[in-house]
């Protein structure tokens, strides 16, 4: 985000460390760091709860976002619902952040 668009709090007003970091990181040039922090900031909600579960994002690279899922069976549901996912990304961080959704089968971290 332009340093002329980031909302100035007042003095002394306290702010979330999730809301200073990526700006911390647009600051000293690492914009794609950023992206991923913002991203992930709204993965769980932009998936939905059913689908987060079953789904973990593991990096965003020239706008494609790739991510691991469970089962072939989930790959196929999420697949579907990329549209929505995709514009939800986008109305959650405002900015065109993501254009391609890339899904490969694999083991998910426990959170």
């Amino acid at each position: 985000m332009p340093r002329s668009e980031r909302p100035n709090p007042r003095p002394g007003e306290p702010q979330r460390v999730g809301e200073l970091v990526p700006l911390v990181l647009d600051e000293i040039g690492l914009g794609a760091a950023s992206s991923a922090v913002r991203l992930l900031r709204v993965w769980d909600a932009a998936l939905g709860e059913g689908f987060a579960r079953h789904c973990r994002p593991d990096g965003i690279r020239n706008g494609v976002l790739y991510a691991r899922v469970r089962d072939s069976g989930w790959m196929q549901r999420i697949q579907l619902e990329k549209p929505r996912i995709l514009a939800r990304i986008e109305e959650a961080v405002g900015e065109p952040l993501v254009r391609d959704l890339r899904l490969r089968v694999g083991p998910l971290e426990q959170a």
